[in-house]
């Protein structure tokens, strides 16, 4: 620590450092469990759940803009023109919805803080699902292209002023510094997890129940109205675990984490 500090360190210091570190509680420690137990809770199912729901609405997009007529089958066109079609229209949610959001965020987590827009973030993902879900037949019958699209963008625009934004923010916030970095990466972790459950389990969920018309290759699903249906109760079930996660806004890290506390009682 000298040559590292270009310090003297007398024994006594030494000591005390040591002393210090030892009073330290660790990640498996009850102490730790007592404090932040239900933290860890929070940040990783909230990441996870989201990142389910997030990582399916990204793989379905082709299903949905057929639904509406924005792409034509794939028959009728060439791997290229699919591949401008759906590129096209992906940009488009990105630039109204996904872009946006993240804009919002940035300029208004410091003012409504990291709880509330995570609340509400999954709130509107789940109310924007369920408005797509329960009248999907409407949507996709009746002409109304633009207004299923727009409700569509929504989502992605709440995901981004919401729970994308704050499930990698509040936990770099709220544990020990010592324990900081590997909190964050249990959370985000749990995030992958819910990814491959999205990018997989839903790829195959959202497959049209008749055979007939599933795709070449993947065996009937429950469709993509049944799918917005269980993606609106994995927004739900975000919004509940956000209660787990405290408020950080305006708060220093050693103030979140209670390393302040700590260091309190120790001296």
């Amino acid at each position: 620590m000298s040559k590292v500090l270009q310090v003297e360190i007398t024994e006594e210091q030494a000591k005390a450092i040591e002393s210090k570190d030892e009073s330290q509680y660790g990640l498996f420690s009850s102490e730790f469990v007592r404090r932040h137990g239900k933290h860890l809770l929070g940040t990783t199912m909230t990441w996870l759940l989201l990142d389910i729901a997030f990582y399916s609405q990204n793989l379905f997009q082709k299903d949905i803009f057929s639904a509406v007529g924005w792409i034509p089958k794939a028959k009728t066109m060439s791997a290229l023109d699919e591949l401008f079609k759906i590129a096209r229209a992906q940009t488009l949610i990105a630039l109204c919805g996904t872009v946006p959001g993240y804009w919002f965020t940035v300029g208004l987590i410091d003012i409504i803080g990291r709880f509330w827009i995570q609340l509400v973030g999954f709130f509107m993902m789940s109310a924007f699902m369920l408005g797509l879900a329960i009248p999907y037949e409407h949507w996709t019958t009746s002409g109304n292209h633009i207004g299923f699209v727009v409700m569509y963008a929504f989502t992605f625009f709440f995901a981004n002023f919401g729970p994308n934004s704050t499930t990698f923010i509040v936990p770099a916030e709220i544990f020990p510094a010592r324990l900081r970095s590997t909190c964050h990466g249990i959370s985000a972790a749990s995030g992958k997890v819910g990814a491959i459950i999205g990018s997989f389990g839903f790829l195959y969920l959202a497959q049209n129940p008749d055979p007939a018309k599933a795709d070449h290759g993947y065996p009937p699903g429950i469709g993509v109205r049944n799918s917005l249906f269980l993606l609106a109760g994995c927004n739900i079930l975000g919004l509940l675990f956000t209660f787990l996660v405290p408020e950080s806004k305006g708060k220093s890290l050693e103030e979140m984490s209670g390393e302040n506390e700590s260091n309190g009682r120790s001296a």
